[in-house]
This record gives structure tokens, C-alpha cells and sequence, in this order.
């Protein structure tokens, strides 16, 4: 079941990457906040109001320590391997039940109209479980679409608070081994203060 069985790591990771680029207004000193100073606000202050301000969150952290992010991926791949295990045992109950009318068709125990009607049911229960299997497969896909947009959601709200002072002109996604980014100064890592503050507003929340 190769199109039920898609990544959820990867389909999820591509709306982190989307959302975690976040073009904000440039010019203007930066005002107070009550977000922990980190590594690359002290770059962004020393490198002086002049241009725009750059940093970055490595989505590997993101993917390893963001808890709703892991409930729900956890959620997705329970449901994935539930489909795939309903699905396989009912293709076992039907390879089960060809081989025993073939096995009765071979010792000749089924007069001509019998051996029809059991040919006209077993190509109905191969169509209403291809039918099934499409179901399922759109009713998953679906349901991760959902997760897209609600996790899309909240990194988009969470950035605008986290940058309501318009601190950082430009906020990338960084991950290793898939990213345009050739080379990135560890001092303008934000990643901590994000994973941070979208835990702690996901504390309380019920889903």
C-alpha cells in the first residue's frame, strides 16, 4: 500500500521548512522583548541596525524535541500502520478464499453455475477492497493534510509573537543534507528559544 504508506517525517518537515521563512519589515531599531536573549540576537545587535537581520531554525531540533510535533507524528504512523494491517489481513482472508474455490474447482466439487457465482464473488470482493483501500488511503492523506495546515498555523502565529519586534529581517529552516544553505554561522541559531516557546504554548492545549 505504497500511497497510504507515505513519510509523515518528510510530508510534515516540507510545511516546517515553509513555515519557518518568515520575510518580516526592515529598518527601525529593534524593540525590547520579553523572549531569552540567544546566540543570534547578540550577533544581530552587534552586526548593528544596518541591513537585514538573519537567523535560523534547524528543523532536526524542531523534528527531535517539539512535543506536539511528536504526538502527532506518532498519531499519523499508529493510524498508517493500522490501515496497512487491516488491509493486509483482508487481503489474506481473500488469497484464502480463491485458493480453497480453487481447490475445490481442481476436484471437480463445484457443478458449472456454482464455479460462476463463486468467480462473480470473488471479483466483488477484490473490487470492494480496492475500493476500501482507496478509501482509507484518501481519508490518511487527509488527515495529514489537517496536520499540515494546524502545525503551518500555529509556526506561523508562534514567529509572529516570537518576532513581533521585528528583530530579524529574514528567518530560515535549516536541515542537514536537505538545504539551500551552503554554510550557516552557529551564532545565529535560534532554534532553542523556538522549540521553547512553541512547547511552552502548546502547554494546557488538549490537542
Amino acid at each position: 500500500m505504497h500511497n497510504v504508506q507515505q513519510t509523515v517525517k518528510n510530508g510534515c518537515l516540507v510545511v516546517l521548512a515553509t513555515g519557518l521563512f518568515a520575510a518580516c519589515q526592515q529598518g527601525g531599531k529593534s524593540a525590547n522583548t520579553n523572549t531569552t536573549a540567544s546566540p543570534a540576537t547578540t550577533s544581530s545587535t552587534k552586526a548593528g541596525d544596518a541591513g537585514p537581520r538573519i537567523a535560523y531554525v534547524d528543523l532536526d531540533s524542531v523534528e527531535a524535541r517539539y512535543e506536539y510535533f511528536k504526538a502527532k507524528k506518532s498519531e499519523l504512523e499508529k493510524r498508517q500502520q493500522a490501515i496497512d494491517n487491516e488491509l493486509k489481513a483482508n487481503v489474506r482472508a481473500l488469497q484464502n478464499e480463491a485458493a480453497d474455490f480453487q481447490r475445490r474447482a481442481n476436484a471437480n466439487q463445484l457443478t458449472q453455475a456454482e464455479g460462476e457465482t463463486a468467480q462473480r464473488t470473488l471479483m466483488e470482493k477484490q473490487q470492494q477492497l480496492e475500493a476500501k483501500r482507496q478509501n482509507l488511503s484518501q481519508q490518511y492523506m487527509e488527515q495529514e493534510a489537517k496536520f499540515n495546515e494546524d502545525l503551518q498555523k500555529r509556526l506561523d502565529d508562534f514567529l509572529k509573537t516570537f518576532n513581533a519586534d521585528k528583530k530579524y529581517s529574514f528567518i530560515f529552516s535549516y536541515r542537514a543534507g536537505a538545504s539551500n544553505i551552503l554554510y550557516k554561522d552557529e551564532s545565529l541559531d535560534i532554534t532553542a528559544p523556538v522549540i521553547e516557546g512553541l512547547n511552552k504554548a502548546n502547554e494546557g492545549k488538549t490537542n
